[in-house]
């Protein structure tokens, strides 16, 4: 204990008594502050007391049986002798419950072996038969279901060519499209080096002269009636292409956003095209009544008279003649020619962008003549101007040459071939190199005259697996790489789809194939290499069958 003096608050000193608690163990160092003269550690307040107890749970924790070990020794002996209790004299042990053992057959480890052999061999047999059932089963579940897949597929491809035909019988009985002519005209060379063969073996003198002169009579008037279906069908397909026109001019704006997603946008353009396009349709309806006409007579008069000129004017005095004669009861047969001439001065309204704007952009002949000089070439077999597009270069042709229109008249005059397999394997081919995604562009360079090149003088027209004829595509020999026709193969459909899942070539095909298939595709390089556009395409292919 020591004694201290505290001062209070009425200036007088107060002792108290202190304990000091002197701690049994070390303390530990929680903080503080060190004297550097006199070395006395000063500890913080948290070293200075006691530390809080811990409240008491009434589970005993530590305890003597814990800490101390106990051994003990017992000694065990287990018995040595046995005692059996017999019958005697004086002494009766029943035996109903004993039993008689008597030793079996022993068996060596060569005889239990053998015998265990056996029986895995046993085994064995069951389950051979077992899995050859189940792959017997299997085998003939896969024949089956190949038979049926065959038997489909026979099915499908019977019905796919009976529809072609049907197809076909039903362009040649109707023509629509110059395709549809076009093989109508073929057909009709065939027909004629047929019958011209078959006179030249059977006939000779005056019968054979006489024949032919028949021959070219019928000939003649089968290429009348041709120009006839073909002139009902420019008359039908006119008026489906003015409303296909009319309708590419009505459609809102549309573009592809990042998620793919399609936005639509009206305009002012848009819409007044729209406008007319529905007063056009309305105007060239035949067979509506007579009130109805009437309004949309005054509808399309409204339209037009917000413009003052010459041509809105004759439109105008047109429809107000048509009225008058309605309201005369005159025949709608007699009124054709002045409907029709309505209709055709509206649409050459209609196609002024003076009148709609939106018409500007699609018109082929812009507004601006000084535009169509450097895009106008010559025909020096029609004498015509005509823009690029109506001339089909190929890829060895160094000058201009005739137009399109004028190489299908001396196609149907001469040879008289038909280009719609062609036709149908180049689009075939930019729809499926369009999907790859990867920036093909070789494709859309070669003309359809350059694809026939390819087919007939490289590939001949057949498959350069099976050698067929029908339905051939081309598709990409490496599929690693963009469309060329330094790296294509022509095949049938079946074959194609076979081709395209291969992984490796070199592996799929033997040695002798892919050196003729290499041997084409050397030949396709030189002839190509004319275009000087694809000059640069050779010679990256060519670094990359060198890295290769």
């Amino acid at each position: 204990y020591i004694s201290t003096s505290l001062f209070t608050d009425s200036d007088s000193f107060q002792d108290l008594v202190v304990k000091i608690e002197r701690p049994t163990y070390q303390k530990p160092f929680l903080g503080g502050f060190k004297n550097r003269i006199t070395g006395v550690e000063f500890h913080n307040a948290g070293s200075q007391t006691i530390p809080k107890k811990r409240p008491d749970k009434g589970i005993q924790i530590f305890c003597r049986e814990t800490q101390t070990v106990f051994e003990k020794n017992k000694p065990q002996q287990t018995k040595t002798t046995t005692s059996t209790q017999m019958t005697k004299i004086g002494l009766y042990v029943s035996n109903v419950t004993d039993k008689l053992i008597s030793p079996g057959k022993y068996l060596t480890a060569e005889e239990y072996h053998k015998c265990r052999l056996e029986a895995v061999m046993v085994l064995q047999k069951y389950f051979r038969r077992w899995h050859a059932i189940n792959v017997v089963q299997n085998l003939r579940e896969s024949r089956r279901l190949r038979l049926a897949w065959e038997a489909q597929e026979g099915l499908r491809k019977k019905k796919e060519r009976e529809e072609k035909l049907r197809r076909e019988y039903e362009r040649k009985l109707n023509p629509k499209t110059k395709e549809d002519f076009e093989l109508l005209y073929h057909d009709l060379e065939l027909w004629r080096q047929e019958e011209i063969e078959r006179i030249n073996r059977t006939l000779t003198g005056a019968e054979r002269k006489a024949a032919l002169c028949g021959l070219l009579e019928e000939e003649a008037q089968l290429i009348a009636s041709f120009g006839r279906e073909k002139l009902i069908a420019d008359e039908e397909n006119q008026q489906k292409a003015i409303f296909h026109f009319l309708n590419k001019c009505s459609q809102p704006k549309r573009w592809k956003a990042y998620d793919r997603k399609i936005t639509e946008m009206d305009t002012q353009y848009t819409l007044r095209a729209r406008e007319l396009f529905e007063i056009y349709r309305n105007v060239s309806t035949n067979g509506i009544p007579e009130d109805e006409r009437t309004n949309v007579l005054l509808t399309l008069r409204g339209a037009v008279k917000e413009h003052e000129c010459k041509l809105t004017q004759e439109i105008v005095e047109l429809i107000d003649k048509e009225v008058d004669l309605m309201s005369r009861k005159v025949k709608e047969c007699n009124l054709e020619g002045l409907r029709k001439r309505i209709c055709t001065l509206f649409l050459q309204y209609f196609k002024t962008p003076k009148y709609n704007p939106e018409v500007a952009r699609i018109l082929k002949v812009p507004s601006d003549p000084l535009k169509l000089y450097k895009n106008i070439h010559f025909c020096h077999s029609c004498e015509d101007y005509l823009p690029s597009t109506k001339f089909p270069i190929p890829a060895n042709s160094h000058t201009i040459g005739k137009c399109c229109l004028c190489f299908k008249l001396e196609n149907e005059a001469q040879q008289r071939k038909a280009f719609l397999k062609y036709r149908l394997i180049l689009e075939n081919l930019r729809k499926s190199e369009a999907d790859y995604e990867d920036d093909s562009k070789i494709i859309f360079l070669v003309q359809l005259h350059d694809l026939q090149y390819l087919i007939e003088n490289i590939w001949g027209c057949q498959s350069a697996l099976s050698a067929y004829s029908d339905d051939l595509v081309m598709v990409r020999w490496d599929k690693q790489h963009e469309w060329s026709p330094w790296n294509t193969i022509l095949l049938t459909k079946d074959e194609a789809d076979a081709h395209l899942k291969l992984h490796n070539l070199q592996e799929a095909y033997e040695a002798a194939f892919i050196h003729r298939i290499k041997y084409k595709h050397t030949r396709a390089k030189n002839y190509f290499a004319q275009i000087p556009v694809m000059a640069s395409f050779l010679h990256r292919s060519d670094n990359w069958a060198n890295a290769n």
